[in-house]
C-alpha cells in the first residue's frame, strides 16, 4: 500500500475553519495516512487531533507553522515531530501569540482610519478568540462586502502598501530553529515559491536555513504549481535537504486545496518522512 502523507494543515486552533477533530476526520476520508497539524504559532489543537486520530486509521505528526522575519520579510517554518510539552518552544510561541494580539488590534485601528468600522471585533468573532490572523480579517471583510473574495481582500487591504497592512515582527530564523530542535523536531521551509523572492534571494534564505541546521523544504505544496514543485526539488537537491509535501489546507471552501490531494515528490528527492521515521 502506498502511504499518503500531508505535512501541512490548519484547524480552528489558528486560521482554519475545521476543528482539529473534524480536520482529522476529513483527512481520513481523503485517504491520508499520516497528517501533520501545523497551526500558526500554536500547539493548542494537537491533543484534540491526537484523540481524534484514535477513532480513525490515521497517524498524527505533532507540528506548528512558526512565523519568522528574515531580511525584512515574513517567512514560515514548519516544525514537525516536536514535543508539545517542551518549555522553550511553548514560551517562544507564546511571545508570537502576544504579538499577534497587538497586530490584530493595530490592523483594526488602521482599517477604522480607512473608514471600515468593527473589523477587529469582527475578526475576533470569526476566530477562536485566542489567535487572530489576517485570514480572520479577510473573512470579515469579504462577509462585509468590502472585497469579492479572499484573494481580492488581501490584495486591496492586507499586503504592503495597503491600509490594513502591519509589518511583521516575528521570531528570527535562528530563534525558530532553536525552538524546534530543543523540542526534538525537524524544521522545514514552508511553501518557498510563495514568497515571491528572486532566485538569488531564495537560495540565500535556504543557505542560511541550512547553516542553522535546517533539514527540509516544502517541495510539493497546495500553493505551488507543477513547475514550482520541480524548481523547489532542484533547490532541495542542491542544498542536500529533504523534501516535504503538504497541502496547507485551511478550509473546505477552497476547492483548489484539499487534504492529501498532492502530486508525488519528484524523482530523486529525499522524503522528509525518512527523518521522522528515523
Amino acid at each position: 500500500m502506498q502511504i499518503k502523507y500531508d505535512f501541512h494543515s490548519h484547524s480552528t486552533a489558528s486560521d482554519g475553519t475545521l476543528t482539529p477533530s473534524r480536520l482529522v476526520a476529513r483527512a481520513a476520508d481523503m485517504g491520508v495516512h499520516v497528517l501533520a497539524l501545523t497551526d500558526h504559532d500554536t500547539l493548542e489543537g494537537l491533543e484534540e487531533a491526537r484523540q481524534a486520530a484514535l477513532e480513525h486509521d490515521i497517524r498524527i505528526v505533532t507540528g506548528a507553522e512558526i512565523s519568522v522575519t528574515w531580511n525584512g520579510q515574513t517567512v514560515h517554518i514548519v516544525a514537525l515531530g516536536i514535543d508539545p510539552a517542551n518549555q522553550g518552544l511553548g514560551t517562544g510561541l507564546q511571545k508570537l501569540v502576544e504579538y499577534r494580539h497587538w497586530r490584530a488590534a493595530e490592523i483594526g485601528r488602521r482599517l477604522e482610519k480607512h473608514g471600515i468600522s468593527g473589523a477587529h471585533e469582527g475578526a475576533v468573532a470569526l476566530s477562536n478568540g485566542r489567535l487572530v490572523s489576517r485570514t480572520h480579517f479577510a473573512r470579515f471583510l469579504v462577509g462585509a462586502g468590502e472585497a469579492r473574495d479572499m484573494r481580492d481582500c488581501f490584495k486591496r487591504f492586507l499586503v504592503r502598501g495597503r491600509p490594513g497592512h502591519v509589518s511583521g515582527e516575528w521570531a528570527t530564523l535562528e530563534e525558530a530553529l532553536g525552538w524546534i530542535y530543543d523540542a526534538g523536531g525537524h524544521a522545514v521551509i514552508a511553501h518557498p515559491a510563495r514568497y515571491g523572492m528572486t532566485r538569488t534571494k531564495l537560495r540565500r534564505l535556504i543557505g542560511e536555513f541550512q547553516e542553522l541546521g535546517g533539514e527540509a523544504i516544502e517541495v510539493v505544496s497546495g500553493s505551488h504549481s507543477k513547475d514550482e514543485c520541480y524548481t523547489m526539488a532542484r533547490h532541495a537537491k542542491d542544498f542536500d535537504l529533504h523534501a516535504s509535501t503538504g497541502s496547507d489546507f485551511h478550509t473546505p471552501e477552497n476547492q483548489w486545496v484539499e487534504l492529501g490531494r498532492l502530486m508525488p515528490l519528484p524523482v530523486g528527492c529525499k522524503p522528509v518522512w525518512e527523518l521522522l521515521e528515523a
